[in-house]
């Protein structure tokens, strides 16, 4: 049963991420005609980003209420409607999904604690670090879907790409609703219902950042480390902005990439970081010292991303990076994510994924802001900031090695 149910959320994510790689290139469509496009995109990825720090929170804890399964289901209804939301090629209506989309997108604190729940001890970095792979494999498969159907129906035109793959992700997100309402439930604890009243106070606490961090502080309370792992993450939530980032890069700077050119990018990017991903943390995350590994990918992603500024027009220095990247900062996540599972529990571990991704959705904001701010002044600024961002988990997880070397001494 454990295994079905594994693979089934397996499934749901890979459906998820496809759906959102696979529109990610035509989103420029939306946005040409207007005076700083760049900047538009950024308000979408904003809001997308943004409404997660209290949809994160919510649904995370609603998790812990209900089940995972009802999360699921209502997630996946929620980002079939938002796609249908797209199906205008207007700006409104792509800032409107953005809205929605996001709403629904912080059904991941709920993705990493149904995994953690059906997970023993001894696989629990194996099924996270699958779950990052499944994300890259899905980096590849829409993105390379959306250019083949772009290549065979020869659509040219930048409204007519995005309607086409837009109705692909209608139809692709369909199919999501119904793998939801397949899986099974992996809460082993009774259901719990959750008062109006409890649910309003964690809405306003999640968008209050003094009281997100002195919720975070009690759980730390109990479980010394989660903060220090929290703050990681944040970090690099903030240093993986330049994913959202890149479409904006590559179609506005001096590449000025077309949906299909990025396309193509995103496949050669997600299939070599699902390979990467799969062997290292099927072979080896289990096996190294997590934190330490942590530190020194985390400094060697400072000069890759610091590098994506200075490529100019070459194709060829892009995809050396990207190499690099894969080799780098794309397995980091996968390891915090491990360590962090590892401070919650059966009854908590909804609420507990919840405020991380609540710490997100505020680092996704205020990333976005200032990258966008940045591209303003130069497109390349961005990486420069993205960079400082990886620097920053690279010294946060050394300190926290630190910490408990002496802590053990």
């Amino acid at each position: 049963m454990q295994d079905r149910r594994l693979a089934l959320i397996y499934a749901i994510i890979f459906f998820d991420v496809v759906v959102g790689s696979a529109v990610a290139p035509v989103l420029p469509a939306f946005v040409k005609e207007r005076p700083h496009p760049e900047l538009w995109l950024a308000l979408g990825t904003g809001l997308f980003l943004g409404v997660q720090l209290f949809s994160g929170p919510l649904l995370g804890k609603l998790s812990d209420g209900y089940g995972r399964r009802s999360i699921f289901i209502v997630s996946a209804v929620g980002t079939l409607l938002a796609n249908c939301l797209l199906l205008p090629v207007r700006l409104g209506y792509y800032l409107t999904n953005r809205v929605s989309d996001g709403l629904t997108n912080g059904m991941y604190a709920t993705v990493r604690s149904a995994i953690t729940d059906i997970s023993p001890p001894d696989k629990l970095f194996k099924n996270l670090g699958i779950e990052g792979a499944i994300l890259s494999l899905g980096f590849v498969v829409g993105p390379g879907v959306a250019g083949l159907l772009l290549t065979v129906l020869d659509v040219t035109d930048a409204e007519n790409q995005a309607r086409v793959v837009i109705l692909m992700a209608i139809i692709l997100s369909t199919v999501n609703v119904v793998l939801s309402l397949l899986l099974r439930e992996t809460k082993q604890t009774p259901v719990v219902p959750i008062a109006l009243r409890e649910l309003k106070t964690d809405v306003g606490q999640a968008v209050d950042v003094t009281t997100l961090w002195q919720r975070l502080s009690h759980k730390n309370t109990a479980s010394p480390g989660l903060k220090q792992l929290v703050l990681m993450q944040v970090a690099l939530t903030m240093s993986t902005g330049y994913y959202f980032y890149f479409v904006t890069f590559v179609s506005f700077g001096s590449m000025q990439m077309d949906a299909r050119q990025i396309s193509y990018f995103f496949m050669y990017f997600g299939f070599l970081s699902v390979v990467i991903n799969y062997v290292f943390y099927t072979y080896f995350a289990d096996r190294i010292n997590q934190r330490r590994a942590i530190v020194w990918l985390a400094a060697l992603s400072v000069p890759v991303l610091a590098g994506y500024s200075f490529i100019g027009t070459s194709v060829v220095s892009l995809y050396v990076l990207v190499t690099i990247d894969c080799l780098t900062i794309s397995l980091i996540q996968g390891l915090i994510e491990g360590l962090m599972a590892g401070h919650t529990t059966d009854t908590d571990r909804g609420e507990t994924f919840g405020i991380n991704q609540a710490m997100q959705g505020l680092a996704s904001i205020t990333t976005t802001v200032l990258f966008g701010g940045l591209s303003l002044l130069d497109l390349r600024l961005p990486f420069i900031w993205f960079a400082l961002c990886v620097g920053a988990v690279a010294w946060l997880a050394w300190r926290g090695m630190k910490r408990k070397n002496q802590t053990a001494l």
